[in-house]
């Protein structure tokens, strides 16, 4: 009997030493909580009992008190070490997720989480996270860590004998003396079986084939033809196709209906406007009869394409000089050559026998010191340093280094360059799915 008298008061007082811990534990504030927790788990982490220790640091880090952070950034460093096991990197990520999305997130935190993502080859995760963090707290180090990221690229394995400049999402190339369409990653769109081609847009392209011009869709199939007289075009954009008649060059639609001002050359349409040659000199013209620039020019600078106008500016030569012409004045210095603006960035000119970059204001931003140049594509330009070309930041860093024997302008991310192999494409990972900044 006294025997179970003494069992009975052991367990009574186990019972109430225990009813008096949780007494004392709950009666403790959240940070006095957090800090026996996350004690406990150090001690497991001392002796590498990890999987022990997560479940402490997580109720620690589920208080909102003043130990948060530290339960948190402990959290991680655990989640990191078991990063192998099923379920931790859905952990780590989910933490780094809650951590950014704070009002008064740390820029570390958006560091971390992108260099997690490019050390698994994540770059759109990591491009994206960097654009955020420079959005929400414009920290330097994150801007660094994007510039020296984002031109990670991949080579498409298609190659062409000869390329034109991306317009919109498609390319001219040729391939064995013919001339198709092909998709910025250098896929085949239209097989190359044509003579001549122009640009693809509105869901057609202007083709020659057998001496014969006509249009088609983006299957080959013919839907509108030229009348015999034509001869010749240009590329097609804004509706507008240059064609070559008996008595010179007219603006015709996608449908082949013929304008009745003619001239003696005109070029492609851009933002609405094209360089137009009349009675020896050239012009801008819109798409009816304005002239934007009066056709009193030696020359009106054009890119391969035949585009002229961007950003509310053009080139344009009289005699060796070339000028810049925005809002109908010339303004900035005088140069020796140019390239057009794109619809963004700076634009390549030509000063004491090397190039450099200007902003639409005539504003020289990038020092004259390349062979030759592009203007800018996206964040992007074409420079030619010795005998190749390479790509250089709106920084005037080298970022793509120059290892081609050609190059042309970056547009949806992607940019024709001239290998051993032929022209290929080179896409940058941080487009691979459209991103934009």
């Amino acid at each position: 009997m006294k025997k179970i008298v003494r069992i009975i008061i052991g367990v009574g007082c186990c019972i109430l030493l225990a009813v008096s811990w949780i007494i004392i534990v709950n009666s403790k504030s959240n940070a006095e909580k957090q800090l026996i927790l996350i004690n406990q788990a150090t001690a497991l982490i001392n002796e590498n009992i990890f999987i022990l220790a997560v479940p402490l640091l997580e109720e620690a880090a589920g208080y909102d008190a003043a130990h948060t952070l530290v339960a948190e950034k402990e959290l991680k460093k655990l989640y990191i070490s078991l990063i192998d096991n099923r379920g931790f990197p859905r952990k780590y990520t989910n933490l780094l997720e809650k951590q950014m999305v704070r009002r008064d997130a740390e820029p570390e935190v958006f560091i971390e989480a992108a260099e997690y993502y490019l050390s698994n080859s994540k770059t759109q995760e990591a491009m994206d996270i960097l654009r955020n963090g420079i959005t929400r707290t414009g920290d330097v180090q994150i801007v660094t860590l994007y510039e020296n990221s984002r031109y990670v690229f991949e080579t498409h394995r298609p190659s062409y004998d000869n390329v034109t400049a991306i317009y919109g999402t498609s390319t001219q190339v040729q391939l064995d003396g013919k001339w198709g369409i092909a998709n910025i990653d250098g896929s085949i769109m239209i097989p190359c079986e044509y003579d001549k081609i122009s640009t693809f847009n509105s869901g057609q392209a202007i083709v020659k084939r057998d001496g014969s011009i006509y249009a088609i869709d983006s299957n080959g199939n013919r839907i509108a033809v030229a009348n015999g007289e034509a001869s010749d075009f240009g590329n097609f954009a804004d509706n507008r196709i240059p064609l070559l008649l008996k008595d010179g060059w007219c603006r015709a639609t996608g449908e082949f209906e013929t304008g009745s001002t003619m001239f003696e050359e005109i070029g492609m349409y851009s933002g609405g406007y094209a360089a137009a040659k009349v009675n020896g000199k050239w012009g801008v013209i819109g798409l009816s009869n304005d002239w934007l620039v009066p056709a009193e020019y030696d020359e009106i600078i054009q890119d391969e394409l035949g585009r002229c106008f961007a950003q509310g500016a053009v080139f344009v030569r009289s005699g060796d000089s070339i000028h810049l012409i925005s809002g109908g004045n010339a303004i900035g210095n005088v140069y020796e050559n140019a390239r057009p603006f794109n619809d963004e960035g700076y634009a390549a000119v030509k000063k004491d026998g090397k190039w450099g970059f200007i902003n639409e204001s005539g504003v020289e931003v990038i020092q004259f010191v390349f062979d030759d140049a592009l203007s800018f594509g996206q964040h992007l330009a074409a420079v030619k340093i010795g005998e190749f070309w390479g790509y250089i930041s709106m920084y005037g860093y080298t970022v793509i280094d120059a290892v081609y024997y050609d190059a042309k302008s970056f547009s949806g991310g992607s940019a024709p360059v001239l290998t051993d192999r032929g022209w290929q494409f080179i896409t940058l990972l941080e487009y691979k799915r459209g991103a934009t900044l």
